[in-house]
């Protein structure tokens, strides 16, 4: 058992891989295939690829603001590798890495940092809801989607991510509460990167953990090494099978790093040291991961800087193709993605905008 109850002992950080990619926890090392190892990889790379070229475009003019996910890739493929396709995911607005693992493709991430409607729109089957700006609503939002899958019985785990700082907001105590009380089938990760936007975590709680905040709850818990990709799988996969099985709901804290900004509106320089930058940056979630694939045998630096080259090639291209479409955007794509179907009142919302865009020409 990965998760645990608090019993008032120090927490201790639940990790596989060091950041050198040696592995410290061989009970706990899962049994992945191949393939599944350097899809996370690879997802990991186009992910971290697609927010320094992200930045570039959104300083040249080309790109609204964007919120880069870099230095928490582990974090989100280790969750999206755990869940199953049947599983939803209630998400923030720095989820990147996951959404391209699990279907969305980059085109779609683009065209929402682009400020294109289109951005919202989910393949076919992906249980992916659009990205969610309101702080601390990831908690509610998945609670009430993991009741439904209850009352439905349809076998469906949801599974939210929320920053450090969204742990402030009392909807994420209140999501949490009422998953706990009902046995919602629900997993909650916490995504403590240090920092909401310019406030440290010593600031943020008086807590030792944000895992322990589950207590309150009587849901179990465990903080994870969130810059081991396997650490992240293996905790989340536990918290997963539990809430299938009816068991309730768990919280997991990632212990990791955002290596950029909070948005391209951030300058990070001003609330910290380059110091304590370079302390993170032999922790690299992506280095640590391509050292363990090399130290199996299933990669090499040959093949990484190949891929290198072909995820540039893909990101610019991509890019291109978001920028051919310019404002040619219908006026009705910014109400008819909010449901299945238009409600009577966005139908009357979009009539009446129409009809002003018509008089004020």
């Amino acid at each position: 058992m990965v998760l645990t109850k608090y019993d008032g002992s120090k927490i201790k950080q639940f990790q596989i891989i060091d950041h050198t990619g040696k592995v410290v926890n061989e009970k706990y090392e899962p049994k992945l295939s191949k393939e599944v190892l350097l899809k996370m990889y690879k997802t990991a790379v186009l992910g971290r690829n697609a927010d320094i070229k992200a930045i570039q475009f959104q300083r040249q003019g080309r790109m609204l603001s964007y919120a880069p996910s870099m230095g928490q890739e582990a974090t989100q493929i280790g969750i999206a590798a755990a869940m199953e396709d049947r599983d939803w995911f209630s998400p923030m607005y720095r989820d990147t890495n996951l959404f391209l693992y699990r279907g969305i493709p980059l085109e779609t991430v683009y065209l929402y940092w682009y400020g294109n409607e289109r951005g919202s729109i989910r393949p076919e089957g992906v249980k992916i809801l659009p990205i969610n700006v309101i702080i601390g609503s990831q908690s509610n939002i998945g609670a009430g989607l993991a009741m439904a899958s209850k009352i439905r019985k349809t076998d469906e785990v949801t599974v939210f991510t929320i920053g450090d700082g969204g742990t402030s907001h009392g909807e994420f105590y209140a999501g949490l509460n009422y998953a706990s009380a009902f046995k919602a089938p629900l997993v909650g990760v916490i995504q403590n990167n240090q920092y909401a936007i310019s406030t440290p975590t010593t600031v943020q709680t008086g807590a030792e953990t944000f895992a322990q905040k589950a207590v309150a709850f009587g849901a179990p818990f465990v903080q994870v090494d969130g810059n081991d990709f396997l650490a992240v799988y293996v905790a989340v996969k536990e918290a997963i099978d539990r809430a299938r099985k009816g068991e309730g709901p768990s919280l997991v804290e990632a212990y990791t790093y955002r290596m950029g900004p909070h948005t391209t509106s951030d300058d990070p320089s001003i609330y910290r040291t380059k110091e304590e930058e370079q302390s993170w940056d032999h922790k690299d979630p992506i280095l640590r991961f391509k050292a363990y694939l090399i130290n199996k045998g299933f990669w090499s630096e040959e093949e990484d800087k190949a891929l290198i080259e072909a995820v540039n090639k893909e990101i610019n291209e991509t890019f291109r193709k978001v920028e051919s479409y310019g404002a040619n955007v219908d006026l009705i794509e910014i109400f008819e993605h909010t449901y299945q179907e238009m409600t009577p009142q966005l139908k009357e919302q979009y009539e009446t905008h129409k009809a002003f865009l018509k008089g004020s020409k």
